[in-house]
């Protein structure tokens, strides 16, 4: 066991906290080739962040002690954005008690439930979808994925609400430089540049609030299947439920792990499709006969080669024994999921879009990461691989996706996600009767 940190690049900390918030994904790979499995870097605000790509060095953070790794405390840079009380910047047993009353709505028949709903969702907008040319689909998977949240997650029902609720929600998380810096530092809220962010904040806070309340007030509570309602009703072995605060900070939270993530997971399945023509064929086939395996194998193998956040991450409040090293306290380690979904010694020909790699098996927690893992794993993970698939689905039923022979587009980091760099191109026509039978 060797105390200190893995070796890393010498370049001034300014230098590495440029590539880590510009072209992360590409320095990554490049200190992964130097340095091995396990490498340290630095970043501002963070600081010093030791990466792990060896899936049993990760299995050792996701089952380590959650007194030691913090996760809340490595997310408390979104503070200013999600709140005090989100589950995200929570710890130990606070997490814990939180996790364990927003459960429920995300228990895989609850979330079933709302299948049917989604798929009207996404039927709806793809009607809208311009035929014979091509468009960047990226923003018909936003709309379908922030309608899905008003309607399953909040539960909005009349339609005055539900466009005040459309035009307010998407800038929250939609983040350019100034969001992001007020997120990182929120006194900047204070000066002109900034007002305009501040504005859109409290408008939809202000818009949550008021959902909040009528919720609390609505006699047909008990009956509501969305996740407010459920939340809302949720309470501690004391009686407890969460105060209007609290549950503004999770609806917020809601919102940005499932709109933008989602959308974006969406956007890359697409692009992937229509650059394989066999598999957009056997997609195809699988929408018309309901072979649900294969396209969840499809969504699947999507968040592998492409996935929408490169990594995740834990602070440790004591000295811990990592990938043979002990770390100081303080130090962030990062598992990296990117890092690990393309490694050829946990996927043969990792760069390959394959399905079949996914079908109909599991792969293990620490190979097969795009949600996180162990206690921390995404609260919202089920739901978003059958939402994806529900959605995949509409849309193989509705439209005919042209295969292009277009280079693959880039990924390109948007806040702390990855998308694609032309929004996922894609173009459509109309499914007739006629090229059903020559399919």
């Amino acid at each position: 066991m060797r105390d200190g940190l893995p070796p890393g690049p010498r370049m001034p900390h300014a230098a590495q906290t440029v590539l880590m918030w510009r072209f992360a994904h590409h320095w990554l790979r490049r200190c992964r080739r130097r340095y091995g499995d396990t490498f340290t870097v630095y970043a501002a605000p963070s600081g010093t962040i030791v990466y792990l790509t060896n899936p049993a060095d990760i299995k050792t953070v996701f089952a380590g002690d959650p007194a030691v790794y913090h996760a809340g405390e490595a997310n408390s840079v979104l503070r200013g954005v999600l709140g005090d009380s989100s589950v995200l910047l929570l710890d130990e047993d606070r997490h814990r008690d939180r996790r364990r009353l927003m459960l429920p709505p995300f228990h895989r028949d609850a979330v079933r439930r709302q299948a049917d709903l989604m798929a009207e969702i996404a039927a709806e907008d793809v009607a809208r979808w311009p035929v014979g040319r091509a468009f960047p689909v990226a923003p018909r998977m936003a709309a379908i994925t922030l309608e899905v949240i008003l309607r399953t997650v909040i539960g909005t029902r009349e339609p005055e609400r539900l466009a005040a609720l459309r035009r307010a929600l998407p800038p929250v998380v939609n983040m350019g430089l100034l969001d992001v810096t007020s997120m990182i530092y929120p006194e900047l809220l204070r000066h002109r540049p900034w007002h305009g962010v501040r504005r859109r904040r409290e408008e939809a806070d202000r818009l949550l609030r008021a959902e909040i309340t009528a919720r609390r007030a609505d006699p047909e509570l008990a009956e509501r299947p969305d996740v407010l309602s459920m939340l809302v009703r949720a309470a501690d072995e004391d009686g407890r439920g969460m105060t209007d605060d609290e549950l503004r900070d999770q609806l917020v939270t809601l919102l940005a792990a499932g709109h933008e993530t989602t959308a974006t997971g969406l956007s890359w399945t697409l692009e992937r499709l229509v650059r394989h023509p066999e598999i957009l064929r056997r997609a195809v086939e699988a929408a018309d006969s309901g072979d649900d395996d294969y396209l969840d194998a499809i969504v699947k193998e999507s968040l592998r080669i492409r996935p929408v956040v490169y990594d995740v991450a834990r602070k440790l409040t004591a000295p811990a024994e990592v990938a043979g090293y002990r770390l100081p306290a303080g130090t962030l380690v990062m598992p990296g999921i990117g890092l690990v979904h393309e490694s050829a010694d946990r996927y043969p020909t990792p760069e390959r879009f394959d399905p079949d790699r996914m079908l109909r098996t599991t792969p293990p927690p620490t190979v097969w990461l795009p949600f996180g893992g162990g206690g921390r794993r995404c609260l919202g993970a089920t739901f978003a691989l059958i939402e994806m698939r529900v959605v995949l689905r509409e849309i193989l039923r509705r439209v005919h996706l042209e295969p292009t022979t277009a280079p693959a587009e880039r990924q390109r980091v948007k806040a702390i996600t990855l998308v694609p760099h032309h929004g996922a191109r894609i173009r459509v026509r109309t499914r007739t009767r006629e090229w059903l039978a020559l399919s």
